[in-house]
């Protein structure tokens, strides 16, 4: 267990110094001036190499790359280039929107997907098996926009339920109001996500069903029932836990989508901000908080599905592979 922490942390580790890296290189390759962003239109030269000088763009990249490592090393995600404030209190106070909403909204599709899933795989020969597996295959191909325009123009507009969008100013010290604000936007990532979800679950539920051992247990006086919770539930979670993952990290990366359409305040929004801009150190924050956050989702789903399936046990403790 201990070796097999160890290598996955080195592993993260290293993922996460080449993914600095790579941010890096890409981000300084964008066409545009960061130091525009600090002068007015018809700037003089002199003021903008002023401006340059005053972010630090001037300097040579090598030296702003080790600038930038010293800095994440101390836990420091910079300054930005616009307001002058730090980076890392920004995107604290956009992770208390962006979080929230990825959480909830995945809890909420992993509720739709799971029970729909089982149904459209065990009832498939059925009309309303059919029928799930239809309108799930449909989900998939909905742009999560325009099914949040939908959902504002019914249950926001016309309704009136839900608000239309936007955020308490004082946050969750308004628990009801920031409840009611992110209903919608959970709704919608949920929907779009569980389409996805209902395809995976149901055909892992398709290969437990046709598997041997739930015939042998059936064959052995178990009820189908107890059969699937003793023999089959684990290993058609397996599959669906790395799906899971993924799920999760393209939630987190695709927030800026969803916040956009509802005007949040999280970082999807700081992230646009920042490219609008040109803020390196808000477009590096948001990034390298979000490229750990995938990694950290990953090293979760994979060690998950060690400690369920038997077969992957042996490389807790550094089996053969």
């Amino acid at each position: 267990m201990a070796q097999y922490l160890l290598r996955r942390l080195a592993f993260l580790l290293v993922s996460l110094a080449l993914a600095s890296v790579v941010l890096f290189v890409l981000l300084r390759m964008l066409p545009g001036d960061p130091a525009n962003a600090l002068t007015s239109v018809g700037a003089s030269p002199e003021q903008i190499a002023a401006a340059r000088h005053s972010i630090g763009s001037d300097k040579p990249l090598p030296e702003q790359f080790v600038h930038w490592i010293g800095q994440l090393a101390g836990g420091d995600l910079g300054t930005s280039f616009v307001s002058s404030l730090p980076v890392a209190p920004e995107v604290a106070s956009r992770l208390n929107v962006t979080i929230p909403l990825t959480l909830s909204a995945f809890v909420l599709a992993v509720l739709i997907a799971v029970p729909v899933g089982f149904v459209a795989a065990h009832r498939r020969r059925t009309w309303y098996g059919a029928l799930l597996s239809g309108v799930s295959q449909l989900g998939i191909a909905v742009p999560v926009f325009w099914l949040g325009m939908i959902l504002i123009a019914v249950f926001a507009l016309n309704a009136g339920w839900l608000p239309a969008g936007g955020f308490p100013p004082d946050g969750w010290s308004q628990p009801a109001e920031a409840v009611r604000s992110l209903a919608l936007p959970v709704i919608t990532i949920a929907l779009v996500m569980s389409a996805s979800l209902i395809r995976y679950v149901r055909s892992a539920t398709l290969d437990v069903l046709d598997s041997d051992y739930l015939r042998t247990a059936r064959a052995l006086g178990s009820s189908f029932g107890r059969a699937m919770w003793r023999h089959g539930l684990r290993n058609a979670s397996v599959p669906v836990i790395s799906i899971l993952g993924i799920e999760l990290a393209s939630t987190l990366l695709g927030a800026v989508v969803v916040e956009s359409v509802y005007a949040l305040p999280g970082l999807g929004s700081l992230l646009a901000t920042g490219i609008a801009q040109h803020d390196y150190p808000v477009i590096q924050g948001v990034l390298f908080v979000s490229t750990l956050a995938v990694l950290v989702i990953g090293f979760a789903a994979d060690f998950v599905q060690r400690i369920i399936d038997p077969r992957l046990r042996g490389r807790l403790s550094g089996g053969v592979r």
